[in-house]
């Protein structure tokens, strides 16, 4: 019995020992195929970033220069808007000054006449 006892835990041991084994194969799989997936997952992270900065820089290059034009146009349109309305004033002023100029002659005839 005492051999049999023995027997049975040496074989009992044995597939522990096997199955301790093959876990221990298995976690070590799992981890590396972990850590391919993190590299992975950097290296993808990492040129999607690279790719976002670029994209931003293009966008900012294209901002500045559409700012930069819109500026000059508006700087333009607002010189050429001044300029009319500078005319504008110009010949109102002259009109006003004449209709005050024509107003000041008819109140002096009419003073003359009294």
């Amino acid at each position: 019995m005492k051999n049999r006892l023995l027997a049975l835990a040496s074989v009992l041991f044995v597939t522990v020992a096997m199955n301790a084994q093959t876990v221990k194969q298995e976690v070590k799989k799992d981890a590396k195929a972990v850590g391919t997936a993190v590299e992975d997952g950097a290296k993808a992270t990492g040129e999607g970033v690279k790719d976002g900065a670029e994209w931003v820089g293009d966008k900012t290059k294209k901002g500045a220069k559409a700012t930069k034009k819109g500026v000059k146009k508006g700087a333009k349109w607002v010189g050429t808007t001044t300029k009319k309305g500078a005319k504008a004033v110009e010949k109102t002023a002259v009109k006003g000054a004449d209709a005050v100029s024509d107003g000041y002659k008819d109140v002096k005839q009419d003073l003359k006449k009294d």
